[in-house]
């Protein structure tokens, strides 16, 4: 089989927060974040950006220790899932693409090229795939294997999703079990899945499949859980002009207060470990609408990490990839159509200030918008789309 390799693919968050304003410039210049009729916008308005939410993102930064655990959360996974596969039988050299930060993808194949690796599984770190996500760093793996002849040498498949794989299941079974069962009456807890939002127009229009994977995923844990408990799925993170997938975390949490819920647990579903979108928006300012109408008992699920079920998961699907016919990045990496940033709807701006991999996504680009029109002479509505 040669020199087997995994590449673990994550999105990156900024270790100290002086990295908090080059890891915005890095997530803003991506054409995939921010979708630009003219190129030559994209490295100046990620400057602007950057720098004018560097302060607030920093001060949510701060809540949470001054920089994200993520690197260091998914480093540990790296090194349990090698463990892992050592067991089983399947020697292998684990490597971490950051997409925003480091270690960027870039760094990760460069040691890959290094190291001599025959076989390679690109397994992202998202159970539920998102053209946004996923999909961003497979575009980029692709446009690198395009350019560089001496990665054609590597045989590799992705994996593009992995929501229903059974170890997963169980273990977010087990750590719900554990937050329900603390509470004096557990059947009354109310299980509220809180997802990442993507706009609805990467869902209708461009064939972005996340929404039904976080809809079967859903339904799934709660087979899996096998318990009587109601349960509520809405998105987080929202920002910007355009509307996103509902219903939305803050508006669902205000509704089951007022009728009447008291008892909560929050899973966060698209994340596997934690980061600011679960220590910061999650724990305190979701917790703090949910005290406002009244669901004093609200607990909150706890990333999976290095959960010793999670990582065998990981493992069995990373074996099994191996022992498949090969997944390419052309088959997993593409949009279907065009999409607009600005459909003709009424302007939504989001409640929530700090989300990691949504922060800022779609805000500002009223400013966009404005220089185009003030460029084209075109109205704000027409003025800019997604290719």
């Amino acid at each position: 089989m040669g020199r087997v390799g995994v590449l673990l693919l994550n999105l990156g968050g900024p270790d100290r927060l002086e990295d908090v304003r080059p890891f915005l410039f890095n997530l803003f210049a991506d054409p995939e974040i921010i979708r630009l009729p003219f190129p030559w916008l994209q490295k100046p308005l990620a400057w602007w950006i950057s720098t004018v939410r560097t302060k607030r993102s920093q001060e949510n930064y701060k809540q949470i220790g001054g920089g994200s655990p993520l690197r260091r959360i998914t480093e540990a996974q790296a090194q349990a899932l090698q463990a892992r596969l050592e067991e089983k039988g399947q020697p292998t050299q684990m490597y971490i693409g950051m997409r925003y930060w480091h270690p960027f993808t870039e760094e990760a194949i460069a040691r890959i090229k290094r190291d001599g690796i025959d076989r390679l599984v690109i397994l992202p770190l998202y159970p539920q795939f998102s053209i946004s996500t996923s999909g961003s760093s497979f575009r980029l793996l692709q446009q690198m294997w395009l350019e560089d002849p001496k990665l054609s040498s590597i045989e590799y498949t992705v994996i593009p999703s992995w929501y229903k794989q059974p170890g997963y299941l169980q273990a977010m079974a087990q750590l719900i079990a554990q937050e329900v069962d603390g509470f004096a009456n557990p059947d009354a807890v109310h299980v509220f899945f809180s997802a990442h939002g993507v706009p609805k127009s990467y869902v209708e229009e461009a064939g972005d499949p996340y929404q039904q994977e976080i809809e079967e995923c859903t339904a799934l844990i709660m087979q899996t859980l096998n318990r009587s408990n109601s349960y509520t799925l809405a998105y987080q993170s929202r920002v910007g002009p355009v509307e996103w997938l509902q219903p939305y975390t803050e508006d669902a949490i205000q509704e089951l207060g007022q009728q009447g819920v008291q008892d909560m647990v929050v899973v966060p579903i698209s994340f596997v470990s934690e980061h600011i979108e679960t220590l910061q928006e999650i724990d305190m300012e979701y917790r703090e609408v949910a005290e406002s109408v009244g669901i004093h008992n609200f607990r909150r699920v706890p990333a999976l990490n290095t959960h010793t079920q999670f990582i065998d998961g990981m493992a069995d699907l990373t074996i099994e990839a191996l022992n498949s016919p090969s997944v390419k990045l052309s088959q997993v990496s593409q949009m279907k159509k065009r999409v607009k940033m600005y459909p003709q709807e009424r302007w939504q701006w989001g409640m929530t200030t700090s989300a990691e991999i949504w922060n800022g996504r779609i805000a500002m680009l009223g400013f966009i918008a404005l220089i185009i029109e003030l460029i084209t002479g075109k109205g704000l509505l027409h003025a800019v789309g997604i290719l």
